[in-house]
């Protein structure tokens, strides 16, 4: 059972860390530190979140003796390794870390709205049978200025603001709850993008729902189900082993209770596996009276296991079986497939990427 937030991260205790990600204030702070007035604690944050500057001797404004003495000092912002496109627009990047790790973002235009789809961790833990990430296995968590880059490389490759940010991608954000956090407000106080606009995305880990609850965001917590009862949550995601079902819903009726904000389900759906007319009755009974959404999405294949995409016909017949039982349920199209940027295939791979393949 992986239950520890305290796993590797790229940052040395003793060295400055990136100024990417740090407030107004704490920017203002650290200048004045630096035997430099207040002002220049804005003008640097103003180069860094609204002119997208990627290192102190970008920012002109700045007296050039005093810059030339922070050459140490980084702003934390990633090179792109490899990007891709899809025909619909969908935007994949692979960010080279500065450690030299990979990872994956991407960019989802839908008409007036762009998400971006962010990684927490460098691979994955939980090792979800479905999922291609999980596959590649796990290395480090991300820190908060390498996530808040993830927005900002995504908003100058595509050259529109983002509207929505969803931690959908590598990693389980709630084993690098800290981080996520401060991005969380990174991206809600220094980008501009309300919390409400910010999905958080989790297969569940034991009490970590209820400490998230705490911090009273505003922003959607999204539960990765992908299963109607135990057997077969095990079977797909092997810390479910640890983690009863009864016992992960009864922690988000808490977070319900205790936050006001309705939980979103995600639910992969498996042909032949967990798409039958009964697992949707199963389910149904487990969200009666539940403040809750299910959103359902169908398989997108990876090479490493067979899983089917169940056709049109057994998708609808599973929503329709819920919307009979009053539940709250949508089906997520499917973005990126052309170049594996869909939900559960990415993966932080060097090679593969280079030629858009998995």
């Amino acid at each position: 059972m992986v239950t520890s937030t305290d796993t590797p991260s790229a940052q040395s205790p003793t060295e400055q860390p990136p100024l990417l990600g740090a407030s107004l204030d704490e920017l203002t702070t650290w200048v004045q530190q630096q035997g430099q007035p207040a002002y220049r604690g804005k003008q640097i944050y103003q180069w860094i979140y609204q002119q997208g500057a990627r290192s102190l001797t970008d920012i002109t404004v700045l007296p050039k003796a005093w810059r030339s003495e922070l050459g140490s000092v980084q702003v934390g912002r990633s090179s792109i390794h490899h990007q891709v496109e899809a025909p619909d627009g969908t935007v994949k990047c692979l960010l080279r870390l500065s450690d030299g790790q990979v990872v994956e973002t991407v960019g989802i235009p839908s008409g007036k709205r762009l998400t971006v789809c962010v990684s927490s961790q460098v691979g994955c833990p939980m090792a979800c049978d479905f999922c291609a990430t999980g596959k590649g296995g796990f290395l480090r968590n991300l820190e908060r200025h390498e996530i808040v880059d993830q927005v900002l490389t995504i908003q100058e490759v595509m050259q529109r603001r983002v509207s929505n940010v969803v931690f959908m991608g590598m990693g389980e954000p709630l084993l690098n709850t800290d981080a996520v956090l401060a991005s969380v407000r990174s991206i809600h106080d220094d980008i501009g993008i309300g919390q409400r606009n910010i999905t958080i995305s989790t297969v569940g880990i034991p009490g970590h729902i209820r400490r998230l609850a705490e911090h009273r965001l505003q922003a959607t917590l999204a539960v990765s189900l992908h299963a109607s009862n135990q057997v077969t949550r095990e079977s797909l995601i092997p810390s479910a082993r640890s983690y009863p079902l009864s016992e992960l819903l009864d922690e988000c009726r808490d977070y319900v209770h205790k936050t006001g904000r309705r939980v979103t389900f995600e639910y992969i759906l498996l042909a032949e596996v967990n798409d039958c007319a009964h697992h949707a009755d199963e389910l149904a009974n487990h969200l009666r009276g539940f403040q809750s959404h299910v959103n359902l999405i169908p398989y997108n294949p990876i090479q490493e296991v067979d899983y089917g995409r169940p056709d049109h016909r057994r998708i609808q017949t599973f929503v329709d079986r819920l919307k009979q039982r009053h539940i709250a349920v949508s089906v997520r199209r499917s973005r990126g497939l052309e170049k594996d940027a869909a939900c559960g295939q990415l993966r932080a791979s060097q090679d593969l990427a280079m030629t858009g393949q998995r």
